[in-house]
């Protein structure tokens, strides 16, 4: 695969052709290369593109992301083709949980309602009573019966975000986002002595020392809705360094600070164009989660769906 390949306008117009013509949309994450968000139909955080999934009309979706997301596209709309233009490209956060491991769990408190956050496999959210994304985390918990001891999966630092920002009794699993997780509270507060005009934008898969020096935490998407909003004209953000481009694109006028510059996902930088072009050329790799695993997953995700963005 030549250099040249990664930007050919020729690959972009075979793929618009292609994603006309096989009735297909195009989705990817906020996290992604550049070139993939230009040419895709919506990018987006996991929420946005979960419901994105569920109400398409298209008869083919393709998925530029990581594989639990196409998995929840599948969980989503089991009647239509969902491929991964890279079928290797998973999560290591996802992966520290199976679902024998919170079935176990579940033993050793029966009474727990679990929350799995979206970044699971199929399998997991299968043993999920509801799902949630970074943007709607609290909401989720809170809508929960008050009396209820919740069980969050996989990742402690939202966990902690969450038990924060509510007065719920949450335990969690001890998972987390390397990405995230080895941001350091040293390297921020370097970066705001080196930039004091700059509010310090951070994702609730940080550490909670990390959040606590935040002056917003907000998802990928609440980061574009926060920037826009403020009358700042820099920031330092804590995040996957993918949320840049989209950040400087929509407010050509702003500066944005990566809080630490090796905040880089290799799973999400493993799509490149003509990856997405041969998945709609073959129809493969196919992400189809089983029925057996599907509805039971689709329930915990219509759940989260279904609790009001406030």
């Amino acid at each position: 695969m030549s250099p040249s390949a990664h930007h050919d306008p020729e690959i972009k117009e075979q793929i618009r052709g292609l994603l006309k013509n096989r009735n297909a949309i195009l989705l990817a994450h906020n996290y992604q290369r550049p070139e993939i968000q230009d040419i895709a139909d919506l990018c987006g955080d996991s929420l946005e593109l979960s419901m994105k999934a569920s109400q398409t009309e298209a008869e083919v979706i393709v998925f530029c992301g990581v594989n639990f997301m196409a998995e929840t596209a599948s969980i989503l709309c089991p009647d239509k083709t969902v491929l991964l233009p890279v079928a290797g490209a998973g999560c290591p956060m996802a992966d520290m949980i199976t679902a024998r491991a919170l079935r176990e769990k579940r033993k050793e408190i029966p009474d727990a309602y679990v929350i799995s956050y979206v970044n699971t496999t199929a399998e997991v959210k299968a043993e999920s009573d509801i799902c949630c994304t970074s943007a709607n985390v609290i909401q989720v918990v809170n809508a929960v019966d008050p009396h209820t001891r919740i069980l969050m999966t996989p990742d402690k630092n939202l966990a902690q975000y969450a038990a924060h920002h509510t007065e719920r009794d949450i335990t969690w699993w001890e998972g987390y986002c390397p990405v995230h997780n080895n941001l350091t509270t040293k390297q921020v507060e370097r970066v705001k002595k080196e930039h004091p005009e700059a509010p310090f934008v951070a994702h609730p898969e940080c550490p909670p020392s990390v959040l606590e020096l935040a002056d917003a935490v907000k998802s990928t998407s609440g980061m574009l809705s926060y920037v826009q909003q403020s009358e700042k004209s820099a920031f330092i953000i804590g995040t996957e360094t993918g949320i840049l481009y989209p950040l400087e694109k929509a407010n050509p006028g702003k500066r944005f600070i990566p809080a630490d510059p090796g905040m880089v996902c290799a799973d999400m930088k493993k799509t490149r164009l003509p990856h997405i072009l041969a998945a709609l050329e073959t129809l493969q790799p196919e992400i189809r989660v089983p029925d057996e695993i599907g509805i039971r997953a689709k329930s915990a995700v219509e759940k989260m769906l279904a609790v009001p963005i406030k």
